[in-house]
């Protein structure tokens, strides 16, 4: 039975876990053999195992795979299907306070979950504390928090999670998924997004990703606002015109017009200003 204060929406239809296993690259059918898991340089981590509606899928790819559960009456069922499958290990507990580093021992990780829906901006920037180490990430979420991940500037859907997301990962909108699709069924669609890494923010020329995307919090403090007004509290409104305009930026920018590169930029252009104190002294 699911468990409501846990966001639970078991991913029940087959048909389309069988679409997902074939998205992600784990189904079984047509594989020649699977790998020896000793030989595996990557490691699957599942967040939100379930039932272990998908873990069976990753298994087959004969990699590592460490399935978390928070929910323990759901642990001891996956621990009966790791008496099956010598490369899967359960890991009871909390994701947001799991450390996928030390699971993944040394080896790259690739991560699958079907995530609450109430936590996934929380779970997104766990998994990007650990970016460097992981190749891929596929997460089944809200349909409207997909659209916002994989929103371009200038889309209405383009804000704070949309250049987070993107400064780390390379995001692609894979599937559609009905409420049908779940026992119980949520009262919105969902969608598969795979994010791969590293994103353009590995070449951006920002040294410290935490303010950086800080930063951009505030630029989009207030949508409608310009990023002259929104930035009152980094540095005077025209300080940030003139600033804008000699990166070749319209005057009047809002936040929901700026490209990862050009926020960069901007970044760049306040904090050498006074690198001694970074962007948040400028008054």
């Amino acid at each position: 039975m699911a468990r409501q204060k846990l966001g639970q929406h078991f991913l029940s239809d087959a048909g389309w876990r069988e679409k997902i296993a074939r998205a992600i690259r784990v189904q079984s059918h047509g594989m020649e053999s699977p790998p020896d898991p000793a030989d595996q340089d990557y490691c699957w981590i599942e967040i939100g195992a379930g039932h272990g509606e998908m873990t069976e899928y990753l298994v087959s790819s004969g990699a590592p795979v460490y399935a978390i559960e928070l929910d323990a009456s759901l642990v001891k069922r996956l621990e009966h299907l790791a008496e099956k499958h010598p490369n899967l290990a359960v890991v009871p507990g909390d994701v947001l306070e799991t450390d996928l580093r030390a699971l993944a021992a040394g080896r790259r990780m690739r991560l699958y979950g079907n995530l609450p829906y109430y936590i996934t901006s929380p779970i997104l920037h766990r998994f990007f504390s650990f970016a460097d180490q992981i190749e891929e990430i596929h997460i089944v979420i809200q349909l409207e928090v997909a659209l916002r991940v994989a929103a371009q500037p200038g889309n209405k859907d383009y804000g704070y999670l949309s250049v987070a997301t993107q400064f780390y990962t390379r995001p692609e909108f894979v599937l559609e998924l009905p409420p049908g699709a779940f026992s119980p069924p949520p009262e919105v669609a969902s969608a598969l997004v795979t994010l791969r890494l590293p994103g353009p923010g590995a070449k951006s020329g920002v040294s410290n990703a935490g303010d950086f995307l800080e930063f951009v919090k505030s630029c989009f403090g207030q949508k409608r606002k310009t990023l002259s007004n929104n930035l009152r509290h980094v540095a005077k409104p025209h300080y940030i015109r003139e600033l804008l305009k000699g990166l070749n930026l319209r005057e009047d920018a809002r936040a929901e017009q700026l490209s990862i590169a050009e926020f960069a930029a901007v970044y760049r252009a306040i904090s050498s200003a006074n690198p001694a104190a970074g962007p948040d002294s400028r008054t």
